[in-house]
């Protein structure tokens, strides 16, 4: 058995993972600092760009990930499954909206910002977009909602930060899928 090198381990823990890794985790696997996890991730997706093999280096939630790049993947839609969820509904998509901006947020205060019912929390909590990050100090102590790492995913956002100000009208490069 040959010796593992940090770039085999990199491009190994990437493909296995499934999901965005941080710095961190890569330099708990990789055993080097931070720095170096950084370095080691721009040289290897700069490799992945110029070998042109079909996937590329994301930097996403707060991690990185291999993904195959726009261009190619309507191309690959028979081999990709399952079939993607409904589109959110409008009142869905405001739901979630007032909750990526006030988060934490109450129904209650969700409920007066729109100035309608809340319900469709349920389905943002069910495709795992929302969810409860604790309780108010108000009376009742009502549930406050806020996003997932999940919602930052599926609106191609590494952090809340990248979210539009509110003054923007330029939101559809948010609604990718």
């Amino acid at each position: 058995m040959h010796d593992v090198s940090s770039r085999e381990l990199l491009g190994a823990a990437l493909l296995a993972s499934g999901r965005p890794v941080s710095i961190k985790e890569f330099a708990q696997v990789l055993g080097l600092p931070d720095e170096a996890v950084r370095q080691a991730l721009l040289a290897y997706g700069a490799a992945l760009e110029a070998a042109a093999l079909g996937f590329r280096l994301e930097e996403i939630a707060g991690g990185y990930r291999l993904v195959v790049p726009g261009s190619l993947s309507g191309r690959l839609a028979p081999l990709l499954a399952p079939p993607p969820l409904p589109s959110l509904s409008t009142a869905a998509l405001e739901v979630l909206a007032v909750i990526a901006y006030r988060q934490p947020v109450t129904r209650a205060e969700i409920e007066a910002m729109r100035g309608a019912s809340a319900g469709t929390i349920v389905t943002l909590q069910e495709r795992e977009l929302v969810k409860v990050v604790g309780r108010s100090d108000t009376i009742g102590k009502p549930l406050l909602y806020g996003t997932t790492q999940k919602f930052l995913l599926e609106f191609g956002l590494n952090s809340l930060e990248e979210l539009p100000s509110l003054e923007s009208t330029d939101f559809a490069g948010l609604l990718r899928g």
